[in-house]
């Protein structure tokens, strides 16, 4: 029976981006332990896989004293699990991941690049120490887009060998049992829209994730207290603020928190119910792999605009498969909104040939079984 482990540094990484892939890799008889930070999605997490974790402190940012406790705690832990292989999600486990991995020994060592590199300058991007770290202790480098794929080619002193894309890229798809309007619980729905609030005719645009200046936020915003049909809409935010490095203005901060047309929620695990409700998604991210809250939406059929970072440029075609503008542009997302507000039926028409794409190309059964199919071909090499 080989042994897997897979690690990441936020538990909820496990709870949606990986849902029921530990519990498929269990049923193909892999001994599974799923490694991570604590948080409350641990127990339910564990309990509906059915695998074994354990918890492991990362800390945010740079903290040189708290990455080496980590390391040293990873680097026990693998040396006392001796896992056939270890694949890693983030770029903080990944680099304490790869590092003590293979200082412990482990012959296969696998990071899923789901981000891309830090941008140090406005006309290129660049990889960090840390980041070159990752590669070089990694013995495979899985990226979930093309162009992220693209863009690492072009990379001087990196070994490119070690880059693959699985199947048409995503993180591992979505799951369809979950974001499906034929599966959505009525319960859900009706607290979703008491959460929400809308009026008859509100037309609700949705943006999901962390409210920092990296996913965009300043933008839309700014697009949306801009926008010509504001007194018949609704912004939906699902995330918590960023307090970091890409906190948002004050400014921004008191609009979200007292402006009467937009709603803001920390997190739900019911992002499906609240998908249903929306009228558009806007996803402004500065820099996205692969967003898998593009593929969601896309499943739930509503209509995306979204920003031209590479991951999103990767998977929607502009007027074909949804809406695309410049990052940063406020004012050409304002237009895109507008446009998107007075042509309901041209973005439906773009929502549902998104759907069959995705129908097609990220059902997580099927990339699931690509996955195992490539951990088996990494042990046989």
């Amino acid at each position: 029976m080989p042994k897997i482990l897979l690690l990441t540094a936020e538990p909820l990484t496990f709870k949606t981006l990986l849902s029921g892939f530990p519990n498929y890799l269990k049923e193909q008889a892999w001994d599974v332990l799923l490694v991570s930070g604590d948080g409350r999605e641990v127990y339910s997490m564990c309990r509906a896989e059915g695998v074994s974790h354990e918890s492991i402190p990362f800390s945010k940012g740079d903290n040189f004293f708290d990455d080496v406790s980590t390391y040293w705690q990873l680097f026990q832990l693998i040396k006392r699990e001796k896992p056939d292989l270890i694949h890693s999600f983030g770029a903080k486990a990944g680099f304490l991941g790869m590092l003590a991995a293979k200082q412990a020994g482990i012959r296969n060592r696998i990071h899923s690049i789901t981000e891309m590199p830090v941008k140090k300058s406005s006309s290129s991007a660049m990889l960090t120490r840390k980041e070159k770290w990752t590669i070089s202790n990694a013995t495979a480098l899985w990226v979930n887009s093309s162009g992220m794929y693209s863009f690492f080619s072009t990379l001087p002193d990196i070994d490119f060998s070690k880059f693959r894309i699985i199947g048409n890229g995503s993180t591992l798809g979505v799951d369809f049992d979950k974001f499906n309007r034929e599966s959505l619980k009525e319960n859900h729905l009706v607290a979703a829209t008491m959460r929400m609030l809308p009026s008859e005719n509100d037309f609700i645009i949705l943006a999901v994730g962390k409210l920092s200046t990296k996913k965009g936020m300043e933008e839309l915003i700014h697009a949306f207290l801009n926008f010509k049909f504001l007194s018949s809409s609704k912004l939906v935010l699902i995330g918590e603020p960023d307090l970091q490095e890409n906190r948002l203005a004050q400014e921004t901060l008191t609009t979200i928190r007292e402006h009467p047309r937009v709603v803001q929620i920390d997190w739900t695990d019911h992002v499906a119910h609240h998908l249903a409700l929306a009228d558009v998604l806007v996803h402004a991210s500065h820099t996205e792999g692969f967003s898998n809250v593009l593929l969601e939406a896309a499943a739930m059929q509503v209509p995306i605009i979204c920003s031209n970072c590479v991951g999103n440029s990767s998977f929607i075609q502009q007027q074909k498969t949804g809406l695309i503008f410049p990052v940063g542009e406020n004012a050409i997302l304002r237009e895109a909104l507008e446009f998107s507000y007075v042509k309901r039926d041209v973005m439906a028409s773009f929502a549902d040939a998104l759907f069959k794409e995705v129908k097609d190309k990220f059902d997580r059964k099927w990339l699931s079984q690509l996955y195992l199919k490539s951990y088996e071909e990494v042990l046989s090499n």
